[in-house]
């Protein structure tokens, strides 16, 4: 979520794609879906029709807790 954040930009609407976010983590795109839809199951990223995707701003909100503890979100 936190490369997605760097990438994108919940109040400005600017967004990234999935391939750079596999790019900049070094993994693959399937990875990377995976964990974009979790996100989106929880209301913290957005993916338009184009493929392109950014944070929310929950998901920023979150993010700007800084705690030093992990913080688990459950869609279920």
């Amino acid at each position: 979520m936190d490369q997605l954040a760097t990438k994108s930009d919940a109040d400005r609407r600017e967004t990234t794609t999935k391939t750079v976010l596999a790019t900049s983590l070094d993994t693959d795109e399937a990875t990377i879906e995976s964990h974009v839809d979790g996100l989106e199951d929880c209301e913290l990223a957005k993916t338009y029709r184009d493929g392109s995707v950014r944070i929310t701003i929950t998901g920023e909100e979150l993010l700007a807790l800084d705690t030093d503890n992990i913080v688990i979100v459950d869609s279920m």
